[in-house]
């Protein structure tokens, strides 16, 4: 990722605390039989990837071959995208978790497409509407996230609360933010 040392860095230990949670969570949790159950367990190995995965990215993005980060986002992303259209329950969470890995695939791509690892906008014509499009997404998500945060009964976000999953998909979606920010 382009950008200051520190805000990189910053971002990294941001998103590696959410998805050190989400994979946390993941192992705590039994193994469910029911939909629901499955569908929070598909969430919080989705959202422990996507947080790992921004800060590994943040840190070690331009030194990772961008074939490897297409690979380890792509296929999340395609899968979540054949379970939105098969299975109606949970389709729109399932949708916003393709859209960020193809946003982590996207993102990649751009910065190695990008001359000595710099993407510059004017370099393609259709970059900088999808950029503006993904910052358009993870803007109102986050903005949206924070709000039901802002909401949660207790107000409170000890572990263990409702607000802590709120909080690290606020994370996630301001670091993607962020992160688009630098493409």
């Amino acid at each position: 990722m382009h950008g200051p040392v520190l805000v990189n860095w910053l971002l990294a230990l941001l998103t590696a605390a959410a998805g050190t949670h989400c994979l946390a969570r993941l192992r705590r949790s039994p193994c469910p039989v029911v939909a629901p159950g499955r569908l929070a367990r598909e969430s919080d190995a989705a959202e422990a990837l996507m947080g790992l995965g921004m800060a590994a990215m943040a840190l070690a993005g331009a030194t990772v071959p961008a074939a490897v980060w297409a690979w380890i986002f792509g296929l999340p992303a395609v899968a979540f995208l054949l379970a939105a259209l098969h299975a109606p329950a949970g389709r729109a969470h399932r949708l916003h978790h393709a859209v960020g890995a193809l946003a982590m695939t996207y993102t990649a791509l751009a910065m190695a497409a990008s001359p000595g690892g710099h993407h510059h906008a004017a370099a393609s014509l259709g970059t900088p509407v999808l950029t503006g499009l993904l910052l358009l997404y993870f803007g109102a998500y986050s903005l949206r996230t924070g709000t039901r945060l802002l909401r949660t009964p207790s107000g409170s976000l000890a572990v263990g609360t409702a607000g802590l999953p709120q909080a690290c998909r606020l994370t996630m979606g301001i670091g993607m933010f962020a992160m688009l920010l630098t493409v």
